[in-house]
């Protein structure tokens, strides 16, 4: 069972009782200024904000698709994992995306989401419920993680590490409340490279579209102002909260520093990322109603094809570094 309406139930693993704070999906102009200087209050700012809409904004889901999809991320790195895992945490984990849809694949039996957005808290405990998993959730600062030592088997993030103002601390943090032997992954991380020609073609969209759709016919594909003006502010408080980009080499430095053994990294999509940035960009944009299953069979398909372009060909022959994203792993040591 969750605990949606009780965040705060002690957990045996957990430690102290402190009480978790409630979400702020509203965030005043003052908190904006704040944040805009601080990274921990942007975190939680921009994923409150973001945490009752985030499922539908990057079209996450909990079914076939994105099951396949998440375990895809965590086969790519650990190909011969021991599962089911025991118990896995999700560091960072937004609305639950990797853990709850790795868990549904069987990659684990329970599981606890972290997060230090309290909205994101809440929106991946009422979807674990709805899938009927057996996870608890904790609002978590990724650099003092609130479980005892040894707690875990696993420990899964996706795209969480780059928010992370201390990595290589949250790290040590992951190693100790691993237990000996246990193993983490992280999936979804942007590479330097990668990071800068995803925002320039997400910019480029956003301008495009959002332009375009003043005039004519086209207004009935824009946005109200009002959303488009808050989508904007969100976007300010984005540039904030991401903090990091990454090479693997970079990643396996880190993990290795923090007394991960075991360390490999891996990197994929290009030309998914290609194509990936502007579509997710141009769906921010429009009316959600105006994309049907037409819209989201295309976006689907031609991610699929661009991966196996990805998989079978530009992997052969592009540095590692040149593609979007860089998954990492690494062990706990045997005491």
């Amino acid at each position: 069972m969750t605990a949606i309406d009780d965040q705060n139930t002690a957990d045996p693993a957990a430690s102290g009782d402190q009480v978790d704070p409630a979400p702020n999906p509203h965030a005043t102009a003052e908190q904006v200024e704040a944040a805009l200087k601080d990274t921990k209050l942007a975190q939680v700012l921009y994923h409150d904000w973001e945490a009752e809409t985030y499922d539908e904004k990057w079209s996450i889901s909990f079914d076939q698709r994105l099951i396949d999809f998440a375990r895809g991320r965590f086969d790519r790195i650990v190909p011969d994992a021991p599962v089911p895992y025991g118990r896995a945490m999700e560091l960072g984990c937004g609305t639950g995306f990797f853990l709850l849809n790795l868990m549904q694949s069987g990659v684990a039996e329970k599981g606890s989401v972290t997060d230090l957005s309290p909205g994101m808290v809440k929106v991946a405990l009422r979807n674990a419920e709805n899938l009927g998993l057996d996870v608890d959730g904790r609002v978590a600062d990724a650099e003092s993680i609130p479980y005892e030592d040894d707690t875990f088997d696993l420990v899964v993030g996706h795209a969480v590490l780059h928010h992370i103002p201390d990595v290589e601390k949250s790290l040590r943090e992951v190693l100790r409340v691993l237990k000996p032997g246990g193993r983490f992954v992280f999936a979804g991380e942007p590479s330097t490279i990668g990071d800068f020609y995803a925002r320039w073609m997400s910019r480029a969209t956003w301008w495009a579209t959002t332009n375009v759709t003043k005039f004519g016919p086209l207004k009935q594909w824009r946005r109200p102002q009002a959303e488009l003006d808050e989508s904007s502010r969100a976007a300010a408080l984005e540039a904030v909260v991401d903090i990091h980009t990454f090479s693997p080499e970079d990643l396996e430095r880190l993990a290795t520093s923090a007394g991960a053994v075991q360390v490999e990294s891996a990197a994929e999509e290009l030309a998914a990322a290609m194509l990936g940035w502007p579509v997710r960009t141009f769906e921010a944009a429009v009316p959600s109603e105006k994309l049907g299953w037409g819209w989201a069979g295309f976006a689907f398909g031609g991610w699929k094809r661009m991966t196996w372009i990805d998989e079978n060909i530009l992997r052969k022959v592009v540095p590692p570094k040149f593609f979007y994203n860089v998954l990492i792993t690494g062990v706990k040591p045997e005491k």
